[in-house]
């Protein structure tokens, strides 16, 4: 199939990879002369493991290929997905500007029959609303597809050539037929594609993120209730995880839930219902503990020092929301970093792959280091923000040896508490006694 791709961002860069090595034609389209340019010299804007590698081959293939030209691409096109950015306004709504533009790009050079799949993240009613625009401006016979992505940052790829299944929002048999055929070489074993009318769709897509943001400020609220009661999260978890009607998936007691999805789906939704003037109290109190959380993992900190951590110097391993990830947006580390900086202290950072996305927000206003290591030197105390391999089993006693106060604060209950009291550490974490 020939399909065009409006949008290299996150989204964008791994549908159009992900499909194209499936032998369609795919051409990406942005509007940002600079980043088609870096992406025609091999040079990709985000970090995903195995994204990179894809392109480079599909492009060399010639089955992958990136335009600045819209036009050109929607006419040659059979398919064209809407994958650009619907940012948060202040209020928490979505903003839609980026896709009603690039519709109306799309209406006015349709030249025949185009299935128009709206890839962004997008309120309830947005195809309805892309329909009734686009039909202003052509006649000519075209249909609009709510497609959710369900992408995980860091597992990208496989979620999208393996997925556990395709929502698509569809009223026209048309269109779901040439949608089914183009996601049908992703189910050989079965037929995991779930069709639906758009609204359906649209909602499935908020509702799915802000149920997983309800589980992490759950397992918060009970880590924050065992430190208080004398029980241990890590006990609690296990227990309720073992529950099949509960699962043990998004789970994990920590610093809170950040990332270009959780937060912005669940302010949505929050709007939408206060839009349709009914309640959301559930996802407004999700929030409200998110927000929570991080500022109670800062209280640790300032406790173990009774309250006064002025000319103290802490290392702190992970910047990224999550591993395999070098994106910062909504991360516990800005909030973290900006309280312990608003207190006195000094920040010596340290990530594999996010330290150009923190040097953008955070300039000279911190020390960045080169190793994990090194950015132990001098420091008081580590605390750890993202679960990166590379600092599951660390050379504790090296550790102990260079930190001043022989602390770690760990966001992620990552480490056996009782192993790092032998090696002499104090071990600060979420949800137990230690």
């Amino acid at each position: 199939m020939k399909i065009c791709i409006i949008g290299t961002g996150y989204v964008g860069l791994v549908a159009g990879a992900c499909l194209s090595d499936m032998g369609n034609n795919v051409i990406c389209v942005d509007n940002d002369s600079s980043k088609i340019d870096n992406l025609k010299k091999g040079i990709i804007p985000i970090f995903e493991p195995g994204l990179e590698e894809l392109i480079k081959i599909n492009v060399k293939e010639k089955r992958l290929s990136f335009s600045i030209d819209l036009a050109e691409a929607v006419k040659i096109s059979q398919i064209c997905f809407i994958a650009v950015a619907t940012p948060q306004d202040s209020d928490g709504k979505c903003d839609l500007n980026a896709v009603i533009d690039v519709a109306k790009q799309i209406s006015v050079n349709i030249n025949e029959y185009k299935v128009i799949v709206i890839k962004s993240t997008v309120p309830v009613g947005t195809a309805e609303k892309i329909t009734r625009l686009i039909k202003q401006y052509t006649n000519i016979d075209f249909d609009v597809v709510s497609n959710p992505e369900f992408l995980k940052q860091g597992a990208a790829l496989d979620d999208f050539l393996s997925p556990d299944r395709v929502i698509i929002g569809s009223n026209s048999k048309k269109a779901s037929s040439i949608m089914s055929e183009l996601y049908s070489p992703y189910f050989k074993t079965a037929n995991r594609m779930i069709f639906m009318d758009n609204k359906s769709a649209e909602m499935t897509k908020y509702a799915a993120n802000a149920f997983l943001a309800a589980r992490i400020s759950f397992i918060n609220e009970i880590a924050n209730l065992c430190e208080k009661t004398g029980a241990d999260i890590d006990y609690v978890r296990t227990g309720l995880g073992t529950d099949v009607r509960i699962g043990n998936k998004f789970l994990f007691p920590g610093i809170g839930y950040g990332g270009s999805c959780f937060p912005k789906d669940v302010n949505a939704l929050i709007s939408v219902a206060e839009n349709f003037k009914t309640g959301c109290d559930i996802l407004k109190a999700v929030k409200l503990v998110n927000d929570k959380q991080r500022k109670l993992f800062v209280e640790k900190i300032l406790n173990f020092y009774n309250g006064n951590i002025n000319g103290k110097t802490f290392a702190i391993w992970g910047l990224s929301f999550k591993p395999k990830t070098n994106d910062m947006r909504e991360a516990p580390s800005i909030d973290i970093i900006n309280e312990l900086k608003n207190n006195g202290a000094s920040v010596k950072v340290y990530d594999p792959k996010a330290l150009s996305t923190a040097k953008n927000i955070f300039k000279d206003k911190i020390i960045y280091a080169s190793s994990a290591f090194e950015a132990l030197n001098n420091a008081n105390g580590l605390i750890l923000l993202t679960e990166w391999n590379e600092f599951r089993y660390p050379d504790f006693n090296k550790i102990k040896s260079l930190l001043i106060d022989s602390v770690i604060f760990d966001g992620r209950n990552q480490y056996n508490a009782k192993k790092l009291k032998e090696f002499g550490l104090n071990y600060i974490r979420i949800g137990s006694k230690y």
